[in-house]
C-alpha cells in the first residue's frame, strides 16, 4: 500500500502549521478534528508541529487541554489516543495581539526554537516549512501577512516553502475582493496563497469533474441541447445564532453567493481542462464566471429574491426570528436567503438558466446540484399528462447523505400504461465505507503537499464578486419589504417559488 501521506504520487513534507485565532470556534469545532483525522488516517507528516497564536491569554498546556477537551464533543470519527496524543506532543501556543509586532517577532523565536539541529537528516527540518492558517475575522488577514513578512517568516529559502491559508470571506464588495488581493500579493507570490473554500473538500464537489470527465456516457449530454436547466441548492437549519454581528454586515449574498454557490457553479459548467493541473482547472472556472450573464439594475431586482426568517419550528423545537437573534437589529433588513437565476452567455449552455438558491433556519439541512434534462417528445404518450412524465434529473448530493442519483421513467406494472418515476441511488457510505469528516481534510492536506487545485486564485475570487456587484449595488438603492417574510423551517419565501414558476419551473423540495 503507498504511504497514507501521498496524494498524486507527492508526499508532505514535514512541517509546521500556525494557527492565528487558534482560541476560536474554527479551530475547535473543524481545524482540530480535521487534523486528529488525518493523524487518525496517517496522512499527517511524521514530523508535525502545531502552534497556536491568539489574543487570549494560556499556557501552551491549557492550550492542549482545551483542544483535547473540545476533541472530545467535535470529533466526526472514534477517538484514537495514541494518534492525538502525537498531534499533542508538538503543540505549542503564544499569546498576542494580531497587531502587535512584537508578537511575531517571539513567533519567530518560537519557530527558530522548533528547528532541529545540525544531526537531524536532511530533509526533516520542521520549521522550515510553515503553513499560516488564518482562521480570524476578515479584517485582520492583510495585517497580519504584512507583518509576518516584516518578520521575516514568508520568505522561501533552502527548499522550504512558506505558504498562507485564508479563510473566506475574501472580501465584502468586488472593491473590497481587488484590495484584499493587493494586500496579499504585495507580500506573497500567488503560488503561497490558498484562499480556502471548505466546500470544495467535500467528496461529491471533487467528483464533479471526474464524473463528468471521466464517464463517456454523461458528457456528450452535458449541453444546451439536452439540459433544461440546473438548481444548486444550499440549505442550512441553523439560524446565525451568536455571529449576528457579523451576519448584519454580510448577508446570505455575500456569505455564499461569490465563494460556494459560484464555484459550484463553474464545476458544473466548465469546459474540460487541458490537464487536471490547478491552473488549467481553475482557468477554466474563471471562463464560466466571465460568460455570465451581467446583471442590468432591472435584472438584479427581478431575477433575485431576498428573504429574512421568522420564529418557527425546526426538529419540534421553536427557533427565534432573525430579528431576535443576539446582536441583530430588531428592524434589521439583512437577508438570511437568496435565489437567483443565472444566465451562462457560452456554446455549451446558452439558454439554459441556472437557479441558485441559498437560506438559513430551512427544513432541513441540504446541499446538492440537480440537474434536470429536457423532456422527451410526448407524441407517443399524447393520453398521458405532460406532468406526469417524469423529467429526468441527475442529482449530485453534497451533503449530508453524500452521493449521486439519477431519476428516469418506466412503466408501471399492470394493464394499463402508466408512467412512474424510479431512482437510481449511488451513496459514498455504502460503496466506500467512507467515514465522516469535516470538509477541512483533503484541503489542510492539498496545501501541506503544494496542490492548489482546490483553492481559489485570485481572478477566481475577483470573478465572482463581479458576478454579485450589480445585484448588491440595485439592492443597496432599494430596501426590502415585508421582512420578515419566511417562517423558519419552511422551504423559504413564497417569492423564491415565483421565481421558477415565471419560468414553467418548480424548486426541488426541501
Amino acid at each position: 500500500m503507498a504511504n497514507a501521506t501521498k496524494r498524486n504520487g507527492r508526499q508532505a513534507q514535514p512541517c509546521t502549521m500556525v494557527i492565528f485565532g487558534a482560541a476560536g470556534d474554527l479551530t475547535r469545532r473543524l481545524l482540530i478534528p480535521a487534523l486528529y483525522n488525518l493523524a487518525r488516517d496517517k496522512r499527517l507528516p511524521k514530523e508535525f508541529r502545531l502552534v497556536g497564536m491568539a489574543r487570549t491569554d494560556l499556557s501552551s498546556e491549557a492550550f492542549r487541554d482545551e483542544l483535547s477537551s473540545s476533541l472530545k464533543s467535535f470529533a466526526t470519527k472514534d477517538l484514537d489516543s495514541k494518534a492525538w496524543d502525537g498531534i499533542v506532543a508538538g503543540m505549542s501556543y503564544i499569546q498576542g495581539n494580531f497587531d502587535d509586532d512584537d508578537a511575531y517577532q517571539r513567533l519567530a523565536a518560537h519557530l527558530a526554537e522548533l528547528q532541529p539541529d545540525g544531526t537531524t537528516p536532511e530533509g526533516s527540518a520542521v520549521a522550515g516549512n510553515v503553513l499560516f492558517y488564518l482562521a480570524t475575522a476578515p479584517e485582520f488577514f492583510g495585517g497580519i501577512v504584512e507583518r509576518l513578512a516584516a518578520a521575516g517568516l514568508t520568505g522561501e529559502a533552502e527548499g522550504a516553502w512558506r505558504r498562507v491559508i485564508v479563510e473566506k470571506p475574501f472580501g465584502t464588495d468586488e472593491d473590497s475582493a481587488k484590495a484584499l488581493n493587493t494586500e496579499l500579493l504585495a507580500v506573497l507570490d500567488e503560488k503561497q496563497i490558498y484562499r480556502i473554500d471548505h466546500y470544495l473538500g467535500k467528496e461529491t464537489v471533487q467528483n464533479i469533474m471526474v464524473f463528468r470527465f471521466g464517464n463517456g456516457i454523461f458528457e456528450p449530454l452535458w449541453n444546451r441541447d439536452h439540459i433544461d436547466h440546473v438548481q444548486i441548492t444550499v440549505a442550512e437549519t441553523v439560524g446565525v445564532e451568536q455571529r449576528g454581528g457579523f451576519y448584519e454586515k454580510t448577508g446570505a449574498l455575500r456569505d455564499m453567493v461569490p465563494n460556494h454557490l459560484s464555484q459550484l457553479m463553474a464545476l458544473t459548467a466548465m469546459e474540460v481542462p487541458t490537464s487536471f493541473d490547478a491552473d488549467a482547472v481553475r482557468s477554466e472556472k474563471v471562463k464560466v464566471m466571465d460568460s455570465v450573464r451581467p446583471f442590468t439594475p432591472e435584472m438584479a431586482l427581478h431575477d433575485t429574491v431576498r428573504g429574512q426568517y421568522e420564529a418557527g419550528i425546526i426538529g419540534e423545537k421553536p427557533v427565534p426570528g432573525y430579528r431576535e437573534e443576539p446582536n441583530v437589529a430588531r428592524n434589521s433588513d439583512t437577508e438570511t436567503f437568496v435565489a437567483l437565476k443565472m444566465t451562462i452567455d457560452n456554446w455549451r449552455w446558452a439558454g439554459v438558466p441556472f437557479y441558485l438558491r441559498t437560506g438559513k433556519r430551512l427544513r432541513r439541512r441540504m446541499s446538492e446540484i440537480a440537474i434536470q434534462f429536457k423532456r422527451a417528445p410526448i407524441a407517443l404518450f399524447r393520453d398521458t399528462p405532460i406532468e406526469d412524465v417524469t423529467p429526468n434529473q441527475l442529482v449530485l448530493r453534497i451533503q449530508p447523505d453524500e452521493g449521486i442519483s439519477l431519476q428516469f421513467g418506466a412503466k408501471i406494472p399492470g394493464p394499463e400504461l402508466e408512467i412512474g418515476g424510479v431512482k437510481m441511488n449511488f451513496q459514498y457510505k455504502d460503496y466506500f465505507n467512507s467515514a465522516p469528516a469535516t470538509g477541512y481534510e483533503t484541503l489542510i492536506l492539498d496545501c501541506m503537499i503544494g496542490d492548489p487545485t482546490l483553492f481559489q486564485r485570485a481572478d477566481n475570487v475577483e470573478s465572482g464578486w463581479r458576478t454579485v456587484q450589480p445585484i448588491l449595488d440595485a439592492w443597496s438603492e432599494r430596501r426590502p419589504r415585508g421582512f420578515p417574510n419566511y417562517e423558519a423551517g419552511s422551504q423559504g419565501p413564497r417569492s423564491a417559488d415565483e421565481l421558477l414558476a415565471r419560468d414553467g419551473r418548480v424548486w426541488r423540495k426541501i
